[in-house]
């Protein structure tokens, strides 16, 4: 799989296997409950192994496929830039530290979840990955700005999986077919 260059913006040279791990790594630790974010921020704007044309694109491919969205990206960009052995340091580098942690906290959780603070925590915690959530989404926009046949691809999907309730699978097959269909008859 070949990443379009579909920006200006210039990427750095491409990641070994050690850069992978170690930003996965980073990603999965600092990304608690919010990686998608992050990620953007890690693989577009800090690093700059992405242009954030690269990112949609990609995340898009992502999203189709069954799994999380973050797994699956760690292990296309390491695919992308190193191959099998990438992806797989990618995906260890994303997976290892959140997999302790997470464990230790279900078995702080397991005996305080009856407890209001601890139940506040979460409320809290909740709000913020949804607005992190959001903000991701509008910088994911950005490069479609103009763009309007994939403007209209984007409302017609929040419009019905946020409104009309309809399910994501079925939704996302029929878009993604129209979507292909409009790009393919668009006059060039």
């Amino acid at each position: 799989m070949t990443i379009s260059n579909a920006t200006h913006t210039e990427v750095s040279a491409p990641p070994d296997n050690t850069q992978l791990f170690l930003g996965f790594l980073l990603l999965g630790l600092t990304g608690f409950g919010g990686v998608l974010p992050l990620a953007r921020s890690m693989l577009v704007e800090k690093k700059r192994w992405l242009t954030g044309a690269q990112f949609t694109e990609l995340l898009g491919l992502c999203q189709f496929l069954p799994g999380g969205n973050v797994i699956n990206l760690s292990v296309a960009v390491g695919m992308e830039f190193r191959g099998l052995r990438g992806a797989l340091c990618a995906l260890l580098g994303l997976i290892c530290a959140p997999t302790v942690i997470v464990i230790g906290l279900g078995a702080v959780y397991a005996r305080f979840q009856n407890d209001p603070h601890v139940q506040h925590i979460f409320a809290g915690l909740a709000a913020a990955a949804a607005g992190l959530l959001l903000s991701t989404g509008i910088k994911m926009l950005l490069p479609l700005w103009g763009k309007w046949l994939a403007l209209v691809i984007v409302a017609l999907c929040l419009g019905a999986i946020a409104w009309l309730h309809l399910p994501l699978l079925p939704t996302m097959l029929v878009l993604a077919a129209l979507s292909m269909l409009l790009a393919w008859r668009k006059p060039r």
